[in-house]
């Protein structure tokens, strides 16, 4: 299982890890087409996700020639892609929670002014600080071969450093360790604020109550604002674990479930943000079959056409897929 202090990370666990990274720059890329492509849909949150793909969609990268490479010793490409990584993971976490911020403010203090003007701020922290870091930790040779101590193959703090665990802490474990207690604090006061508006507003409208719509929309919400933290902490507590497993000096740490899950966890926050924002926000996924839909049946009619002699299909023929959409609308 290992050799020595080094983790040893077996072919499957590459393979999985690498479709992971896979999924995860598909679902950062996704996210970013659908805001470039639709403009009615460029919201501030939705900017701000974003931004969050980006990193992402870097960490995914990075990650994937980690994993693939499987490092076993210092070197530039390892350098390299550790400090790519690290810069990337740790925008990420402050991201994920700029993004609860805004909401927070936007919410549950109805002052979208405040939210907006605290964009600027967000793109200082969470591009500034992550670089700020990785920056120092190149400077003074800290980033290099960890020999999978806390990583899946790819180059983090170097394992040599003699006070790499603090700098474990100051690339990455600490904004963890924060973001896991403010995501939930955030997210909970939304959801409360939420419920107790919803509550008051069904007291002096009880048809609007009882509306199927109403109910579904709000318990969609609901669900979103419960499953964002759930699965920001289900996908990060396994390097955590392992974190402190290494503290403890505990051989726990090198067992392959636990690092296949790490692995996993690490990369995959981009297809977890696809799935949330993109594939089970009505709107989006609606334009997306939309889209889908019309390209097949553009296809369909060029088929036709060139079986009629090239002659144009009638006019009055409207894609039902359109016309669900714009009723829906």
């Amino acid at each position: 299982m290992a050799d020595g202090n080094r983790t040893e990370v077996f072919v499957y666990e590459q393979v999985v890890i690498l479709i992971s990274c896979a999924l995860s720059f598909l679902g950062s890329l996704l996210i970013i087409l659908t805001y470039i492509i639709w403009a009615d849909l460029r919201t501030t949150p939705r900017k701000l996700l974003v931004f969050l793909s980006i990193a992402d969609l870097l960490s995914a990268v990075s990650y994937s020639y980690g994993v693939w490479t499987i490092f076993d010793g210092d070197s530039l490409a390892c350098t390299v892609q550790g400090a790519i990584s690290t810069f990337a993971n740790t925008s990420s976490f402050f991201w994920t929670v700029a993004i609860a911020i805004y909401l927070y403010i936007f919410i549950v203090k109805s002052s979208q002014r405040l939210a907006d003007s605290l964009v600027l701020y967000f793109h200082l922290i969470s591009w500034g600080v992550p670089l700020g870091i990785t920056v120092a930790a190149l400077c003074l040779h800290k980033i290099g071969y960890d020999a999978s101590e806390v990583s899946v193959g790819w180059c983090w703090v170097s394992i040599k450093a003699k006070d790499h665990v603090l700098w474990m802490l100051l690339t990455g474990k600490i904004w963890e360790f924060l973001a896991y207690v403010m995501l939930p604090v955030f997210y909970l006061l939304i959801k409360h604020h939420i419920h107790r508006a919803h509550a008051a507003l069904s007291e002096y409208r009880p048809i609007l109550a009882s509306s199927p719509m109403s109910n579904s929309l709000t318990s969609m919400a609901d669900r979103k604002l419960t499953l964002i933290p759930v699965i920001f902490i289900f996908l990060r507590i396994w390097s955590t674990v392992r974190f402190v497993l290494m503290l403890a000096d505990s051989p726990a740490r090198q067992h392959p479930v636990l690092v296949t899950l790490h692995g996993i966890g690490n990369t995959l926050q981009g297809a977890a943000n696809c799935i949330m924002f993109v594939l089970c926000t009505q709107p989006v996924r609606a334009r997306l079959a939309n889209l889908l839909c019309c390209r097949g049946q553009s296809r369909a009619q060029g088929a036709e056409s060139q079986r009629n002699g090239g002659e144009d299909p009638p006019s009055h023929v409207e894609d039902n897929g359109t016309r669900r959409y714009l009723d829906e609308e």
